[in-house]
């Protein structure tokens, strides 16, 4: 029985949903001896460059700003950052990592390409490049619906 193009690209959706997770699940259980998760790490890595608002960190982190208080929320939490006014606009405040958070950003980049490895284990440079490229296409196939 051949597949119709209809059937593979609800396979192909089903099936990059199953890699996603897969991705967070293991993701999750190498941050999970830091107490982060996937998203946090995210936060204090991006957060690490400089003082960042919130309203960019959510963009960097593909979250809104529900979930952006959330997650700087748990990270205040924890000690890890703090929320100051913003030095040019008091309206706004930016995100600042406390010397907990400062201390534990560079243990995030090497979890993170343990884990980048184990995903392209067996695969070419030419073939990460061609799927990074499908990849790009999909969002923005996906971001002009």
């Amino acid at each position: 029985m051949t597949e119709r193009p209809f059937e593979l690209t609800l396979g192909g959706g089903a099936l990059l949903v199953q890699v996603g997770r897969e991705l967070n699940t293991e993701t999750e259980r190498r941050l999970a001896p830091l107490g982060l998760t996937a998203q946090q790490a995210a936060l204090l890595l991006h957060a690490s460059g400089g003082a960042s608002t919130p309203s960019l960190l959510k963009t960097r982190l593909g979250t809104d700003t529900a979930g952006m208080t959330r997650l700087c929320d748990r990270l205040q939490a924890k000690g890890l950052l703090r929320r100051a006014r913003h030095p040019e606009d008091r309206r706004s405040i930016v995100i600042e990592l406390t010397d907990e958070g400062r201390a534990l950003v560079p243990r995030l980049p090497p979890i993170f390409g343990r884990i980048t490895h184990q995903v392209f284990e067996g695969f070419s440079p030419e073939e990460i490049a061609r799927m990074a490229e499908m990849l790009r296409r999909i969002m923005t196939n996906l971001s002009g619906a």
